[in-house]
């Protein structure tokens, strides 16, 4: 039987204040727990029988099905809930000066593609961009300050398990685009930039995705030296723009394609 105190533990963590007061984030699902055990150690797991009997070298604590609804933030929860530590140490500490986030940042751009999202608001949108960055071999995401929270229970069940591969920054954007060479390619989607299958596109960079409904902020759209378009291909009135994590895949798909 699980406790009244450990349920209420386990439910206020779908509260951002609280992940981050407790250093934890949920994650459920055999797909989603499975990826995430084969790199990183969980701080306590809550599993049926049947998981328990599959994964008999991990220790997690046995719940009836009922237990688990219960517990779960899943309409279907599928047999297993871990809670894992919030990621540590320097892919998740924010450089304190210009200087220190000009070297946190580029030695590891020069080296390929790095995704950079501004105000996505929409948790399933950023759970399917952690997935698709997983997907074309982007290994790092920078995400503004008031993108949803990557350790959003529903963020985290949208990623089907990216989460444990994918390294999630959230940093001011502003200040990394300020500290980045002034020739660094630095691209980004507009209505009125030039179509992406007559652009030239280099092998590393940073790719920016922008707000749901108001695109890239003016701020960071300043600092863009790239401007891209995904044109549309139709004889009539058709819709006017692209869902953010559909955009997104187009655009890592074409520059995968070019190299």
């Amino acid at each position: 039987m699980i406790s009244k105190n450990q349920f209420k533990f386990i439910r206020q963590l779908e509260q951002k204040k609280f992940r981050r007061r407790e250093g934890l984030f949920v994650a459920e699902g055999t797909k989603v727990v499975g990826d995430l055990l084969q790199r990183h150690q969980p701080h306590s797991v809550y599993a049926t029988a049947e998981w328990i009997k599959n994964n008999p070298t991990t220790e997690a604590t046995e719940v009836s099905d009922d237990e688990l609804r219960r517990l779960s933030f899943q309409q279907h929860p599928q047999q297993v809930l871990a809670l894992f530590p919030l990621p540590q140490g320097p892919k998740g500490v924010i450089p304190e000066t210009v200087a220190n986030l000009r070297s946190f940042t580029t030695e590891g751009m020069q080296e390929g593609l790095s995704l950079a999202l501004d105000g996505i608001q929409d948790p399933g949108n950023l759970g399917t961009i952690i997935r698709i960055a997983d997907w074309f071999g982007i290994s790092t995401i920078y995400c503004s300050d008031d993108t949803v929270d990557a350790y959003n229970p529903k963020v985290v069940q949208a990623t089907m398990g990216s989460i444990a591969r994918v390294n999630i920054i959230y940093i001011d954007l502003t200040a990394l685009l300020k500290s980045l060479p002034q020739d660094f390619p630095v691209y980004g989607t507009f209505l009125d930039g030039e179509n992406i299958y007559t652009q030239e596109l280099s092998n590393h960079g940073l790719i920016i995705m922008g707000n749901e409904g108001n695109g890239i902020s003016g701020e960071v759209r300043a600092l863009v030296n790239r401007r891209l378009l995904i044109p549309n291909f139709h004889n009539g009135d058709t819709v006017d723009s692209l869902n953010v994590a559909i955009a997104t895949a187009i655009t890592c798909s074409e520059f995968r394609r070019r190299q």
